[in-house]
């Protein structure tokens, strides 16, 4: 087994560090979701916390790490008899993206269930993550039916297995660990409620701090055993640090003072449900054991409120998360300093207060050998500015003719169901119909590999011609494997929502363009709330551009588009042929999602040679490879032409007005788009 590195050898990243190891202190605090860019330690710290976990006495042989002092009555390997328990480490577990929902919580074999009645059960991750850590890397990105597995067992602090009438239960209780890139897609707020904190992570911009970086991780990759070596130390001061804070906890008194402060904070920030007021509780208490102390104070109370709630008060994927320290100060203020508090509550600006003179938030992380211990603030002076929107006049080789400043997008509205005809076999969604692992059983098939989904009926039909030949003798049902049979059931799939936005100065007419954005700003939330992926090409002047490559953020996308300048010509069939590389380039990386092509203009294309026929040409060129397709039509005023027609019946797909675009309208009704056919 590889030396993991040490956990006080991570440089800064103090709120990270704070956060494992209040969880750490007291796992009923929930899990923490770790939110940042690549490459900022957020794996290396999760890894490296497990080797300061207390060890955890088993029941020896026990596949679910039974407690030999209160062993689960319902443990599928019990009962246990009374026996010296063994002590082993704690355990990471890591969930791999791809992972099925066999793996993850184990599987029953129905074969054997179904003949001789025996739950014979082969544990899932759920199992070996219990009284240790369960991480999840890239969580975001995990299907949602296996985030809610794994955020109910994290819940109830048990694993229910179910397939077909048989069930087995074991115990699961973990400090559930969560990563993820905001670049590649946010969790829906229903998830990101589950996890107890959450904590953002950035690299430092500081020089110091980054050359000290490079310099430990390099000696860690030259000398594994020997970097450890010379942090054993600090690991085993923080090590009994926390075994002595769990000790302590008990004992740590939470006032009603306290408890009016968590309430009013909750309030005053209008976070739904109850959860959050449970999770800052239980964070106040674990800090104030974390610090020494047997109160819980004002600075706790703080600091449990900047890791508890800016997830919770996101509202839609557009919301940036986040917290107003003046108005969380100022409603501390308001409820009044909790009893036994012998001063100011508010926190000390330098990030001190407690005896260790630890930093990041009044939490106490034990410091730094270099003594830096806290992140600079991000955004300062000295960053790289970011760059001019393409297309401005300081941008190289873009026309800057007649172009107009970004306008604001209009009110988002809720948009009426667009989706893509036939059976799909893409990842689980809620656009079109596709074959998935849940949803509405429509027959039965052999299984090609593991059986996951039991058609009761259909193996019993299987099985029932060869009873005699099987020498039945009494009441069962004699069962081979050649008799099961997989359910085979349709539910939704996500899909590749491309949008194609005209740009150009025809757009800007009349303020047409912040109808347009907020007519693509919809879309963009209905594909958000359908699980799609979306990508972004635009056209004006001379030529396209992908603005957004196809991605689960839906956020970046509407960044990109609220940026989006207007002006210069309509090169309708660049914006085509540009779309149609896109999707080639994603059929191959992804050929199970099938694209939904979505172009938003009012059908005019100038510039160029012949460029109503050019666009006519792209347009059946989408048409012919089969790609479902719908035109939201701009044009607005009391003479219209009705090009946008014209592009949509050579794209083979439907033609809708902004008006019809919307759920709660009378003009017209959306149906599935129409597949192109082959012929031209």
């Amino acid at each position: 087994m590889s030396t993991p590195y040490p956990f006080t050898a991570i440089v800064g990243q103090d709120d990270l560090r704070l956060g494992l190891l209040l969880n750490a202190v007291s796992p009923a605090v929930g899990g923490v979701l770790v939110r940042g860019e690549k490459g900022t330690a957020k794996s290396t710290a999760v890894r490296a916390l497990a080797a300061l976990m207390p060890e955890v006495p088993v029941v020896p042989g026990c596949r679910f790490s039974c407690d030999p002092a209160s062993p689960d009555p319902a443990c599928p390997d019990g009962p246990h008899a009374e026996a010296a328990g063994v002590s082993r480490p704690a355990r990471t577990v890591e969930l791999p993206v791809g992972a099925s929902e066999d793996r993850l919580v184990g599987a029953l074999d129905i074969e054997r269930a179904l003949s001789e009645g025996v739950k014979a059960f082969e544990p899932g991750l759920l199992a070996d993550a219990h009284r240790g850590i369960l991480y999840v890397d890239e969580v975001n990105l995990l299907h949602d039916h296996l985030v809610d597995l794994l955020l109910d067992a994290a819940a109830m602090g048990a694993s229910y297995v179910e397939r077909e009438g048989v069930s087995v239960r074991h115990a699961a209780r973990f400090l559930l660990v969560g990563t993820m890139n905001p670049e590649e897609g946010e969790l829906r707020p229903q998830l990101l409620d589950r996890f107890g904190l959450t904590v953002e992570v950035s690299a430092s911009r500081d020089t110091d701090e980054r050359v000290e970086v490079v310099r430990r991780r390099l000696a860690y990759d030259d000398d594994p055993e020997g970097f450890a070596a010379r942090w054993a130390e600090e690991e085993g001061a923080l090590r009994e640090r926390i075994a002595a804070a769990r000790v302590l906890l008990p004992r740590v008194v939470l006032s009603d003072g306290v408890l009016r402060q968590i309430a009013a904070t909750c309030a005053a920030f209008e976070v739904d449900g109850m959860r959050a007021d449970i999770v800052m509780a239980r964070t106040a208490t674990a800090l104030a054991a974390w610090a020494g102390r047997e109160e819980v104070t004002a600075d706790d109370v703080r600091q449990a409120a900047l890791l508890a709630l800016p997830h919770r008060r996101r509202r839609n994927p557009f919301d940036a998360p986040g917290l107003d320290e003046d108005k969380l100060d100022q409603t501390l203020d308001e409820a009044g300093p909790p009893e036994n508090s012998d001063g100011d509550d508010r926190p000390d600006p330098d990030g001190g207060g407690d005896d260790d003179g630890g930093g990041g938030g009044g939490g106490g992380v034990p410091p730094q050998a270099d003594g830096e211990d806290r992140t600079p603030p991000q955004g300062s002076e000295g960053d790289s500015p970011s760059p001019a929107p393409e297309g401005t006049p300081d941008a190289p080789g873009r026309p800057a003719g007649g172009e107009q400043q970004p306008v604001a997008a209009a009110e988002p509205f809720r948009t009426k169901m667009l989706s893509v005809p036939g059976l799909g076999e893409g990842a689980a969604g809620r656009r079109s119909r596709a074959r998935t692992e849940h949803g509405r059983t429509t027959g039965a098939r052999r299984p090609e590999g593991a059986l996951t989904k039991l058609h009761l009926a259909a193996t019993v039909q299987a099985a029932a011609p060869h009873q005699r030949a099987r020498g039945r003798a009494g009441r069962g049902l004699v069962v081979r494997r050649d008799d099961l049979r997989q359910a085979t059931r349709e539910g939704r799939e996500g899909n590749l929502v491309l949008f194609v936005v005209d740009a150009s100065g025809s757009m800007a007419a009349r303020q047409r363009m912040s109808a347009v954005k907020g007519a693509v700003l919809s879309l963009l939330l209905d594909a958000y709330q359908r699980r799609d992926k979306v990508g972004l090409v635009t056209f004006r002047g001379k030529e396209a551009e992908v603005a957004l490559p196809p991605t689960s953020s839906v956020d970046a996308a509407a960044a990109r588009l609220e940026s989006l300048p207007t002006g210069g010509r309509t090169p309708l069939a660049a914006g085509l042929l540009k779309a149609h590389d896109v999707l080639r380039v994603e059929r191959l990386r992804d050929p199970s999602r099938r694209p939904l092509l979505v172009v938003v203009t009012d059908g005019r294309a100038t510039g160029g040679p012949e460029p109503v026929a050019l666009a006519g040409r792209a347009g059946r060129l989408h048409r012919s490879e089969g790609t479902a397709s719908v035109v939201v039509d701009c044009e607005s005023g009391y003479v219209r032409l009705g090009l946008a027609g014209e592009l949509a019946r050579e794209l083979g797909g439907t033609a809708v007005t902004l008006d019809e675009l919307r759920a709660d309208s009378i003009a017209g009704l959306v149906k599935d788009v129409t597949a192109a056919g082959r012929a031209a």
